[in-house]
């Protein structure tokens, strides 16, 4: 018998109406066929992570980040859809880089079909977010995967994935953003000059408040999407 080599999967199926089989595809498929289930089937219940896997590649930021060191991304890669893992991510908006304003962010993704992960850091220098499994964008609706969620480094790293109670993932107009909802209030909110910013819990996510209180001001504000 010959090793398998690294850059190979075995996937096995069976089921009442056909045979059991065995197909053996490359990684970058295997990698593909979980992502596409993940985005299929949120609706019906919960993707798996690879939480807590010390495999998960550290992403590779293509920009400089004023609030992403590798702490922050070791921790944040074991939670990301494995079809993130081993592409590099790119800056799309700084409020160092271009103002603090809701439009521009709006503005910037409008040619995006990718996942974003947006970073805060708050007056009280704590660090938060979400990842979330389309780019932002105006919306009457809500819109998102169960791929979406929320973090806090707020001190330790904690992961709010989607509880499955609802769909209120993400929605935004030009006067705000926010992500999760439901109870009578938002996961995360954010004014339209990115200027004061809202957390609280919400069933969505099933989250406590990412900061050390309900009501923030935002100094620094970044958004990075994975390029694959």
């Amino acid at each position: 018998m010959k090793l398998l080599p690294e850059n190979m999967r075995v996937f096995y199926f069976a089921s009442d109406c056909v045979e059991p089989y065995v197909q053996i595809v490359t990684v970058k498929e295997a990698k593909r066929r979980l992502s596409l289930c993940s985005s299929e089937d949120s609706e019906a219940e919960e993707p798996e992570y690879q939480e807590g896997s010390e495999d998960a590649l550290l992403p590779v930021l293509g920009d400089h980040s004023q609030l992403l060191d590798d702490y922050h991304l070791k921790r944040l890669a074991a939670h990301m859809p494995a079809r993130t893992q081993g592409y590099p991510w790119q800056l799309v908006y700084s409020t160092v880089t271009h103002g603090s304003s809701l439009k521009t962010l709006y503005r910037n993704m409008a040619s995006l079909d990718s996942p974003v992960l947006l970073v805060i850091k708050d007056m009280h220098k704590k660090v938060f977010g979400a990842f979330s499994s389309d780019p932002f964008k105006v919306s009457k609706y809500s819109y998102g995967t169960g791929e979406t969620f929320l973090f806090s480094f707020n001190p330790e790293f904690q992961a709010y994935r989607w509880s499955g109670e609802n769909s209120y993932f993400v929605s935004g107009d030009l006067e705000s953003l926010q992500i999760g909802g439901g109870g009578g209030g938002f996961g995360l909110w954010l004014d339209a000059d990115l200027y004061r910013g809202a957390s609280f819990s919400c069933p969505t996510f099933r989250n406590a408040s990412l900061s050390s209180q309900e009501d923030f001001i935002i100094q620094d504000l970044e958004v990075w999407t994975v390029q694959n």
